[in-house]
Order: structure tokens, then sequence, then C-alpha cells
């Protein structure tokens, strides 16, 4: 969906226009299946286990592949038509005593209980980025203490409006540095999407317990940087693309 046609929904929608794609049908972000890189992790054993948390978790493919005896899953969406979707679409789910949904707004939910691990794909584009710091606030208070934040970064890119909201790797790094996240990894996703390769990156960081009220504060151990140069992500391409698409 392009960010026009997204705008004209989102005007008589309380939910910033969610709730009325999800309703008919107009979720051209959503994958419709699970995302190839959650896959990879899994076949390497390399996502945390605990408690998961998946904000703007759409269907929830990405929720039911993590789900199992070590690892509780759960995904939130502010659309109650996209919650009930994917509760009765993964209702008879083997696994389906190891994840929940809830329909929610991220920004006001207090869970009881922390989280291991954070996973978010096209939620931190999705939101206007006035919001990002409240983002890294959000995830820093549900994240346990050395709890890990997982982020498909998309679309790595440089133009006005959305959603999806252009971003860079200097964005996150904005935003999570000051709170005393220290990455782990930031490398091109090579399991992305045709249309999303080439402006997508996986980054991973742990949550310390230190954080810093001004400036940005370096990662404790070195960052992998693959691909094109962290200089033109943290610049963007120079050309705006204009109205833009998931």
């Amino acid at each position: 969906m392009k960010s026009s046609e997204f705008q004209k929904l989102a005007e008589l929608d309380p939910t910033g226009g969610w709730e009325t794609c999800w309703k008919y049908g107009k979720q051209k972000w959503d994958l419709g299946k699970e995302t190839p890189a959650v896959l990879d992790l899994l076949r390497k054993d390399a996502l945390p286990k605990g408690r998961i948390f998946v904000p703007g978790c759409g269907t929830g493919y990405d929720v039911v592949a993590m789900a199992g005896p070590d690892r509780y899953v759960v995904g939130m969406d502010i659309s109650e038509t996209c919650v009930r979707k994917s509760q009765e679409l993964f209702s008879g789910s083997p696994n389906v005593n190891y994840f929940t949904f809830l329909q929610g707004d991220f920004f006001k939910w207090n869970p009881e209980d922390k989280f291991d691990l954070i996973f978010d794909y096209t939620f931190f584009c999705a939101i206007d980025p006035s919001m990002r710091k409240a983002w890294g606030q959000k995830m820093r208070d549900i994240l346990n203490p050395n709890g890990e934040l997982i982020a498909l970064m998309f679309p790595l890119d440089n133009y006005p409006g959305g959603p999806p909201f252009a971003l860079s790797v200097s964005d996150y790094e904005d935003v999570l540095n000051p709170l005393g996240f220290n990455a782990l990894c930031i490398e091109d996703n090579a399991m992305a999407i045709p249309p999303r390769m080439g402006r997508e990156k996986l980054g991973r960081w742990t949550k310390s317990d230190v954080t810093q009220s001004t400036g940005g504060v370096q990662p404790s151990m070195d960052v992998t940087l693959t691909g094109q140069s962290a200089a033109h992500y943290k610049e963007g391409p120079s050309t705006p693309r204009g109205d833009r698409e998931y």
C-alpha cells in the first residue's frame, strides 16, 4: 500500500489507519508467511530462549514459528481485526500453548513480566519518527536485564512521508545508544525478500544497566557492518523516491 493511500485511510481511523487496512484486506506489508530471517535464526539455534515479544506482529507467523517449550511468545497488534484473524488462523497449532496474541497500544502497555527477547520487523518504520525515542524507552522498560532486541531495519532509504517511514542505521543508534543498548551486530539481511533486498539490515542489541542522558554510547564490543558502507545508510540515498510501499 502506498503511503498516500494509507494517509487517506488513517484520517477517520482512531488506530491511525491500521484497523481499516486489516478490515478491508489492505495489509500489503504483511508477508503472509514466516520471515525468512527468523526461520534462519531458528535453524541456527541463534535466538534467545525465554519470554519473547513481537510488537506490530501482524498475522503472527513469526510469533508461532518462534513459540515452543523453550520460548513463550507474545504478539501484539493495535488492530482488533488483525488479532482476531491471527487467533482464528493459529488456534489449532500444535504449539498453541506457547504463544498468545494481544490487541493493544504498544506505548500504553505495561506487561507484568518482562521479556528476554523483542523482535521488531516493520514496526519501527510504521510509527511516526517523533515516537522513536518513546519506542526505545519502552523497549528498555520491558526487556529483562541483558535481554536482547533484534530488529530487521527496513526501509533503509531516504524519502519524505510514510508509513513506511524511511530510516537509517543511525536512527536506531541515536535512540538505543543513550539508553545503554550494546550492539552485537549490524549486517545485511541476506534473507530479505526480493523487493526489500539491499534496503534491509539485521541488527542485534543487548540491554545493559548503564544509560547516558546525553550523547551516544559506544558499543562494548565490535559491531559487524557488512555489505554497503555504514555511511551510505547513515546518510541515506540522495534522491527521495516519493510515495513508498512496504
